[in-house]
């Protein structure tokens, strides 16, 4: 068993950061952690790593949805593209992630839940990013906001279908992006609450008023807030106004700048507060490659200076790393590094149902830890204990 001691640098716990602090790691969890002057006599063979006063362990990052990098796709359906995804990611500071699908044919869907299902049983390790789970972005939603979803593979909410898939998957199905106006969908929401799994609402033009139903049911969760939904209006509030007013919602934002404006970032945050925000990527295959033209979902995405478009303009997920997710949250809104954290560690841990071990730095949870430098950047990644990437160095 591998014995680990980070010391010196500063840890950020949830509340509080502690300078001159040190994390004690045994295989794959941490065993203690605190201010150096605590330190207790350990025995000598331990790996000691002695940090610069100025880094900083936090918690892993946790990304909810995210289709892709690095040249692959949760919908490529193989092995390969799963530890593609599992073994880039650290890179960013992601250790934990939700493999995320797009609307296709039935059979395409099938295989990604298979896939996944037989990743995490057989292959997905320590010291690459832990895959919790599969986010079913579509296909039940409604093509008035597909967005990049292809239009052709939409059904209509479907639960002998769902759990069937849910059956494919393993039980890994762990969150749903649905339109809960269309046929069924306030009974598919029920059942989705009832079965354990988050029901999202999103790529949907639902009215303030079935939205308000659809919380009624049991819809927890908006997937990429004001993006392929019906927008704030002053007459009619639509899916962002009850996102914005109602507390049960926790709400996904791509904090890139491109998808939603600095400012509206801004006014969501100071609406919803530090506890119901959660930061994503809905990064596509094309993230940590060169511009150029790549595939979601069937369909040409090309990207260029930072933005994933299709032929007609449309976005098509992005090309964003969590770690400056976290930086423009900090430069957008005026938060501090440690807000930025509960945004991008603890509440998705917490929405996940898997905070007894992930989403913080306490003794007990797995040792997901993440050490930034100076400038915020990602300077070592720790998944479940084992180094999974290290700044100019090989993974």
């Amino acid at each position: 068993m591998n014995r680990l001691l980070l010391k010196n640098g500063k840890v950020a716990l949830e509340k509080e950061i502690i300078n001159k602090g040190f994390i004690y790691i045994e295989g794959n969890k941490i065993i203690d952690i605190g201010n150096l002057d605590n330190l207790p006599s350990l025995s000598k063979d331990i790996q000691v790593i002695e940090l610069p006063e100025e880094y900083i362990s936090v918690p892993g990052f946790i990304d909810l949805h995210i289709h892709g990098a690095g040249g692959a796709d949760t919908m490529d359906a193989t092995t390969e593209a799963l530890s593609t995804m599992s073994g880039i990611l650290p890179a960013e500071g992601t250790t934990s992630f939700l493999a995320t699908t797009i609307t296709q044919e039935i059979k395409s869907i099938e295989d990604a839940l298979k896939n996944v299902a037989n990743y995490r049983k057989h292959h997905n390790e320590a010291g690459e990013a832990e895959i919790l789970g599969i986010h079913l972005e579509g296909p039940f939603i409604n093509e008035k906001r597909a967005g990049a979803q292809p239009v052709e593979h939409i059904l209509a909410p479907d639960i002998d279908l769902f759990k069937r898939w849910q059956e494919l998957a393993e039980n890994g199905i762990k969150l749903v992006t649905m339109a809960p106006e269309q046929e069924n969908g306030l009974e598919f929401v029920r059942y989705l609450d009832q079965s354990g799994v988050v029901a999202s609402i999103g790529h949907s033009d639902a009215t303030y008023e079935e939205t308000v139903k659809a919380v009624d049911a049991g819809a927890k969760h908006v997937t990429h807030l004001f993006n392929g939904m019906r927008g704030l209006h002053h007459r009619e509030p639509g899916i962002a106004g009850a996102a914005l007013l109602l507390k049960q919602l926790m709400v996904e934002i791509i904090a890139d700048g491109i998808h939603v404006c600095p400012e509206m970032i801004q006014l969501s945050l100071q609406t919803k507060g530090t506890d119901r925000m959660i930061l994503i990527t809905d990064s596509m295959r094309a993230k940590c490659l060169k511009n150029g033209t790549y595939d979601l979902g069937g369909k040409d995405v090309t990207v260029k200076d930072g933005k994933a478009l299709l032929e007609n303009g449309t976005l098509a997920g992005s090309i964003l790393k969590m770690k400056d997710s976290i930086q423009n949250m900090i430069q957008f809104t005026g938060i501090s590094l440690l807000e930025a954290i509960q945004l991008a560690s603890v509440n998705p841990a917490k929405q996940m149902g898997v905070y007894d071990r992930k989403g913080s730095l306490a003794p007990g949870k797995d040792a997901d830890i993440v050490i930034l430098d100076e400038n915020n950047e990602v300077f070592t990644t720790f998944c479940r204990g084992k180094l999974a990437y290290k700044k100019g160095g090989e993974n």
